[in-house]
């Protein structure tokens, strides 16, 4: 039984979270804050927990999809699954300081 390189694919997810960008604002869905939560079992299954700006967001069918495909066609990765809350709400307060600095909120 092989066993995954859970920090690896860790980071690599990280790297390619952090090019996606939400259209209407110029920072990665990372930094804004979107994503709440990464897991990965032991099979190199990943489940992404993530929202949007807004329960109405035009991007609310393609960004969940293109954070799939993205994260589903890392080396190692055996498949990815994303799901979509929005509780807690998302708000400003959930950028990096980064991203408000990108905005400048700072």
């Amino acid at each position: 039984m092989s066993t995954i390189d859970r920090t690896k694919i860790e980071k690599d997810i990280l790297t390619v979270i952090r090019t996606i960008y939400d259209p209407e604002i110029p920072v990665n869905i990372y930094d804004l804050g979107l994503i709440y939560e990464i897991n990965v079992n032991d099979e190199a299954d990943v489940h992404v927990l993530m929202t949007l700006t807004t329960p109405n967001c035009p991007v609310a069918e393609s960004l969940p999809l293109e954070v799939k495909q993205k994260v589903g066609d890392i080396d190692g990765v055996r498949s990815s699954e994303v799901e979509l809350t929005f509780e807690p709400p998302w708000d400003e307060d959930m950028l990096s300081d980064e991203a408000k600095l990108d905005l400048g909120f700072l």
